[in-house]
């Protein structure tokens, strides 16, 4: 994952990925994971997404990772929250009540640093990393959360026609990477309205991923 890449997203205000609202396929979906109130969700590489006010706003606790510090503390003023901050290993931990942001590379988040979570909301991560990435974070992923179900949203295009991120990454893919801890099931695929990037056709792709027996 080239850090640099995203820092320099972030300080040059290239943030077009961000949303100013909460995404429509976790309004869709997510009740499908069945959590409790007050379950906790990871969002992987969060950014400073609205879909963590939208959580909080329902009653869950949010745990996020991201190599943006800049996110990481925007996020925390637009939610009008004063954050503690503190060292956790290579990382730094933003926390307040029932937040917690582990700032850094999240290759290096342990199991022990994060906590335990109830589920995974991944809208952003698999999709901002490479193909040559994307086996060890679905791994590290699986074993960070101990194979704590997840939403998942990807994107399907013609990589050809244009770069990443967010990279597409097909069914036959989210299977490879998955289907081995995972029971996968299609929760919807829908045409990305004007193309990707207003450049190309794709469609983005919803699944649910529960733990396999």
């Amino acid at each position: 994952m080239d850090a640099n890449f995203w820092h320099e997203k972030w300080q040059r205000r290239e943030i077009g990925f961000h949303q100013p609202q909460a995404n429509p396929l976790l309004v869709a979906y997510f009740d499908k994971l069945n959590l409790a109130a007050g379950s906790r969700v990871l969002l992987p590489l969060c950014g400073k997404t609205r879909d963590i006010a939208w959580l909080l706003d329902r009653g869950f606790r949010v745990a996020g990772a991201e190599l943006s510090k800049i996110a990481v503390e925007e996020l925390f003023d637009e939610l009008e929250l004063a954050a503690q901050i503190k060292p956790a290993g290579p990382l730094w931990h933003y926390r307040a009540d029932n937040i917690d942001l582990f700032v850094g590379d999240i290759f290096q988040l342990s199991a022990e640093l994060l906590g335990p979570v109830d589920a995974v909301y991944d809208r952003a991560a698999l999709v901002a990393l490479p193909a040559e990435i994307r086996r060890k974070y679905a791994a590290h992923l699986t074993g960070l959360t101990a194979g704590a179900p997840q939403l998942l949203v990807a994107y399907e295009y013609d990589q050809l026609l244009a770069e990443g991120p967010p990279f597409s990454v097909v069914a036959d893919e989210v299977l490879g990477l998955y289907a081995g801890s995972y029971r996968l099931t299609p929760l919807a695929r829908s045409e990305v309205e004007g193309g990707l990037k207003g450049m190309v056709a794709a469609v983005e792709a919803t699944w649910l991923l529960e733990k396999a027996n």
